[in-house]
């Protein structure tokens, strides 16, 4: 039996304002995504892939278009619902991990469940159980200013689960890291989304990590087209 659709984005279109004049980015984009899919967006840089992720995840409206997530029509709900839904249904992972740097690694991943309405104790729980499973079980009383690289973007991924989301967003997740810890977070990505069916959508320039994903969409001149094996 086929997975049900998680998510679809329905004629979505999105431009910017130029001083030449309007931009087209996104022009009728239709994507549906099954629950525990794994996706790699792809493309050439400056194309709108992160334009289109940020709509997927709802940081951003479209100029027209809809985008129904688990049964929601989210752009017609006001923005003070869609962060509230957004917090509890999408988790992100962003080339720069956007970490407080004051804050250890579990003050860091307890944060989105407190601001979601989790009580001190169940956040500080769940937190030490998601570092734990992206190998920090030593460092999570660490302040992130005292992590590498890597594992900052481990924390981050933590982070991003914390609240048990539906759908997972990363935005060039290793574009900062060598290849070796790069290689790692790629083997933690396909890890969690077969250990927690965790839905996955990745925007990346490495083929390495598209490879791995179990669908490729390429986006190219404002269209996504699904991309055979390469």
């Amino acid at each position: 039996m086929d997975s049900k659709i998680l998510l679809a984005a329905r004629k979505i279109s999105k431009g910017f304002q130029t001083e030449g004049g309007q931009v087209s980015v996104l022009n009728n984009v239709d994507i549906h995504i099954k629950s525990g899919d794994s996706i790699a967006i792809i493309g050439a840089s400056g194309i709108g892939k992160s334009t289109l992720l940020h709509l997927l995840g709802t940081l951003d409206r479209p100029d027209s278009g809809d985008l129904v997530l688990d049964g929601i029509d989210v752009f017609s709900m006001k923005d003070e619902q869609i962060a509230r839904f957004r917090n509890k249904s999408i988790g992100f992972v962003f080339q720069f991990h956007y970490l407080l740097q004051g804050f250890s690694a579990l003050e860091n991943v307890m944060m989105p469940a407190l601001i979601g309405g989790y009580n001190k104790k169940q956040a500080m729980s769940y937190a030490e159980q998601l570092l734990k499973r992206v190998g920090l079980e030593k460092r999570m009383k660490n302040r992130v200013s005292g992590l590498s690289g890597g594992e900052q973007q481990r924390t981050a991924l933590a982070r991003a689960l914390v609240m048990k989301p539906k759908l997972l967003l990363a935005d060039e997740p290793t574009g900062n890291l060598d290849e070796k810890t790069g290689e790692s977070i790629h083997d933690l990505l396909v890890e969690l989304n077969h250990d927690y069916g965790m839905t996955t959508v990745v925007v990346t320039h490495n083929m390495k990590l598209a490879r791995r994903m179990k669908r490729r969409l390429t986006l190219h001149e404002g269209q996504v087209f699904e991309t055979e094996a390469f």
